[in-house]
């Protein structure tokens, strides 16, 4: 699949063996329609990762069979990714072209990063086993220039940032646009084209819910959902532990000009602890921020695959309204089984963030019985 055409033909039903797979997980549990939301069948994803194989003075983008050790035997060449961004494809094997032209590129690179966006900004990471100096930065600052991209060069522990280490991504939520700044190995969804599918489910769904109260969100990451669902309710109070997430956030939200988000650097285990009283933490301190004054009614989370820990379960399950949106069915179905005791679902969604693999992105609506 990666190197060839997919099966695109056979799209609807894998996409209906996912539903039905979801809907069997839920089946002991009340639950609306399931809503299903596709994908492109094909140039959906925005990164691509390819490792570069050297071969008597070429080199090649490369893959090797599933559990077989790198060797000429086991070489697979990508001549393209029909999966990736066409910006990507378009790019890929031109680049490759211009960095053999020159020893400084060429020699030792072992792995080419691609980050585009639906605006075709593009982000290129070059990975090499050798130090970078200012010959090869000359050189890569040619490339860039060449192909209108932005260029990282990484070697072990050095980075190099040529100009920027982020793409500027916009997605239309709710007839609005919005602009976020995506970092170099920061978390992004990888499908935008699903990922503003399931933001404006989330706004729409929130739509319903008590926009005079205050919306608390766990796991806010760059503020994918934070920005657009800030319309919907009086503040946003949200909480992130990775600091380049943070940071990205801020900057996003200062972008957006939006003015009733505060953002927060704690774990969702930190902010249960903050918020019960069981612990005191210097970073709100710090920040002034005063977490009793919120009037929570809605809480928003996007896990990771794991899950909810069971004592913010506990937590959330306090508060009137859950949007939950969950990347593993399984963890999610477990979270549920802890939450049907408070909550009933109102909506329930699938969104084919990653087709022709069998992994799910799920959203559902919980309401307080």
């Amino acid at each position: 699949m990666s190197n060839s055409t997919l099966p695109i033909e056979q799209y609807p039903n894998l996409l209906d063996e996912k539903a039905a797979r979801l809907r069997g997980l839920f089946g002991d549990l009340t639950t609306p329609e399931l809503k299903v939301y596709d994908s492109p069948r094909e140039h959906f994803r925005m990164r691509a990762e390819f490792r570069i194989w050297h071969d008597e003075g070429d080199c090649c983008y490369a893959m090797f069979e599933p559990g077989q050790k790198a060797s000429f035997k086991t070489l697979i060449r990508i001549q393209n990714l029909p999966i990736a961004a066409k910006a990507i494809n378009e790019l890929m094997h031109p680049l490759l072209d211009a960095i053999k032209t020159q020893e400084i590129t060429k020699n030792r690179i072992f792995t080419i990063e691609f980050l585009s966006t639906l605006s075709n900004d593009m982000l290129v990471t070059l990975i090499y086993h050798k130090k970078l100096d200012e010959e090869w930065e000359a050189a890569a600052r040619k490339l860039e220039q060449k192909f209108g991209i932005h260029i990282i060069g990484r070697s072990r522990k050095q980075k190099l940032v040529l100009t920027q280490d982020y793409v500027t991504e916009t997605l239309s939520i709710q007839e609005r646009d919005y602009h976020y700044k995506q970092i170099e190995g920061g978390f992004t969804q990888p499908n935008a084209h699903v990922c503003a599918k399931m933001v404006n489910w989330a706004v729409e769904a929130a739509k319903g819910l008590d926009g005079s109260k205050d919306m608390l969100e766990l796991y806010c990451g760059n503020g994918n959902f934070t920005l657009p669902l800030a319309s919907q309710f009086k503040r946003v109070l949200a909480t992130e532990i990775s600091k380049t997430s943070v940071y990205a956030a801020q900057w996003n939200i200062e972008k957006n000009n939006i003015d009733n988000i505060q953002v927060i650097r704690l774990s969702s285990e930190e902010f249960t602890e903050a918020y019960t009283g069981v612990r005191e933490f210097r970073r709100l301190q710090r920040s002034e921020i005063d977490i009793s004054s919120y009037n929570i009614s809605t809480v928003f989370v996007d896990p990771p695959r794991a899950g909810i820990d069971a004592d913010t379960l506990k937590l959330i399950a306090q508060f009137d309204n859950i949007l939950y949106i969950s990347c593993n069915p399984d963890t999610l179905r477990d979270n549920m089984q802890a939450l049907k005791h408070t909550h009933s679902i109102e909506r329930f969604a699938l969104f084919d963030q990653f087709p022709y693999t069998h992994h799910i992105e799920s959203g559902v609506l919980l309401k307080k019985r």
